[in-house]
């Protein structure tokens, strides 16, 4: 065995499986033709080598982090081309990781921590697009004229530390998105749950402290470069000092858990709360996150000034009686199970289109993108179950701290009766109603401004 510095590409076949339960001898046939053709020969000029192939990709190593960029970015190009008369349903698509580390070369294979990242970023990228780490960015940042996007840190399966992660796509913009001034200075930390799972939190802006409760997938760095959650974050963390964090199995928090329970989100709320040092503080939460804030609220009310829910429900789609939220759960369910990264946007747009149907394609191919990195089906799917077994309405009725909630006409996710009975369950609640479909708030839109308006007088009363 030796070790040595190297360029580790990982690649394999996106919805592989599918593919080949499909049409398994024209994938393989197909399949064969674009390995002798251009993929193999690609690796060759670029000075690579495959160590290794498996049914649906391989693994090469080249010396030069540059090459092993180009000749990914050329492969990638190379198939969209040859690929692009086929059905989208159809077609053959590879997802690309790269790592620069110290390779442990033993005969004719690799082995070590580098081979693994290289493996955990191919995960990450997109269909038809290629995830490098932070030091190869670093190496071929100023070599490369095609652009990468900076993705944040990621947790990803077996690698215990978080791996900043960038991006190529085909379609990329040719600019990083503005990030809030208030992302330059946040920091993010790490709080022990009751169980042990460990979760990612971070604390910006000054003033009054609110602790802002999960909502559906969350990621801490990534949701600042977001257009649907870095300007609503930013307003928010002028009039506040604002207190988030990853819930468990996504974003920068562990994502190997064993529970998802509303149990275990109550206990990941105490852990980051304490570990912020938050003695009393108002408590907002959106969607999920109104019935976990309900639940918090109601079992500590000596540390809760005020609550703010918008978009929230008591009860989850199960929970509820109209029959058509069942056949919603169901469709939303199986988008999940078998298009969660999919090469077919179609699978995303169904789901994304619920959440913010108002938004533009762009924004909404953003809104895609971060749940798709912010965490894998499986967890997504977890959670999706977890939230639609939810009911607290028992406990509503025992709040006794003020509480603003606030809700979408036209909302599809939690429909308008369901905010209406948040706000008649919890004594003394106040109710707005905003304009749109929206289930998240979007920068440049009535229910944006309106929302501030309220949020900002509510604080300024009673979380001073």
């Amino acid at each position: 065995m030796e070790r040595r510095l190297a360029a580790i590409l990982s690649a394999d076949m996106a919805s592989y499986s599918r593919l080949m339960e499909r049409d398994e001898e024209g994938v393989l046939t197909r399949q064969k033709a674009h390995r002798r053709e251009a993929i193999d020969p690609e690796i060759a000029i670029r000075g690579g080598r495959i160590v290794k192939t498996t049914g649906d990709g391989m693994l090469a190593e080249f010396p030069s982090a540059r090459e092993a960029v180009r000749c990914a970015i050329d492969i990638q190009t190379a198939m969209a081309e040859r690929e692009g008369a086929s059905a989208p349903d159809d077609r053959i698509v590879y997802r690309v990781g790269i790592n620069l580390g110290d390779i442990v070369f033993d005969e004719d294979d690799v082995f070590g921590d580098g081979v693994n990242v290289a493996a955990r970023l191919q995960g990450l990228s997109e269909p038809g697009g290629v995830c490098i780490s932070d030091i190869v960015h670093q190496t071929v940042a100023e070599r490369v004229s095609q652009p990468f996007r900076d993705m944040g840190s990621q947790r990803v399966k077996n690698i215990m530390r978080p791996i900043r992660v960038w991006q190529w796509t085909p379609d990329a913009p040719p600019r990083e998105p503005e990030v809030a001034p208030a992302a330059l200075n946040q920091r993010v930390r790490y709080a022990a749950a009751p169980d042990g799972v460990q979760i990612a939190w971070a604390s910006i802006g000054e003033g009054a402290p609110l602790l802002k409760a999960p909502n559906w997938l969350n990621h801490l760095e990534y949701e600042w470069r977001s257009p649907v959650w870095g300007p609503f974050l930013g307003e928010l963390a002028h009039h506040c000092q604002l207190v988030r964090f990853d819930q468990r199995g996504n974003g920068l928090s562990d994502w190997e858990v064993e529970e998802f329970t509303l149990d275990t989100m109550i206990g990941d709320m105490s852990a980051v709360a304490d570990a912020a040092g938050l003695e009393r503080f108002a408590l907002f939460g959106m969607s999920q996150g109104g019935a976990f804030s309900i639940r918090y609220a109601a079992e500590n009310p000596d540390r809760i000034s005020c609550l703010i829910i918008y978009g929230g429900y008591l009860r989850g789609r199960l929970m509820r009686p109209d029959p058509d939220q069942k056949k919603l759960f169901e469709a939303l369910s199986m988008t999940i199970r078998d298009g969660w990264g999919s090469t077919n946007p179609a699978f995303r747009h169904f789901f994304t289109s619920n959440f913010i149907p108002d938004a533009s394609p762009e924004i909404g191919q953003s809104f895609d993108e971060l749940q798709r990195i912010a965490t894998n089906p499986e967890n997504a799917l977890r959670i999706w179950n977890m939230n639609a077994r939810i009911d607290v309405t028992e406990l509503a009725k025992q709040l006794r701290v003020p509480t603003l909630v606030l809700h979408c006409t036209d909302d599809r996710v939690a429909p308008l009766d369901e905010g209406y009975q948040v706000a008649r369950f919890i004594p003394g609640a106040s109710f707005v109603e905003l304009p749109g479909s929206n289930h998240a708030i979007l920068e440049g839109t009535p229910a944006f401004d309106q929302f501030f308006e309220e949020v900002t007088a509510f604080l300024a009363k009673h979380n001073r």
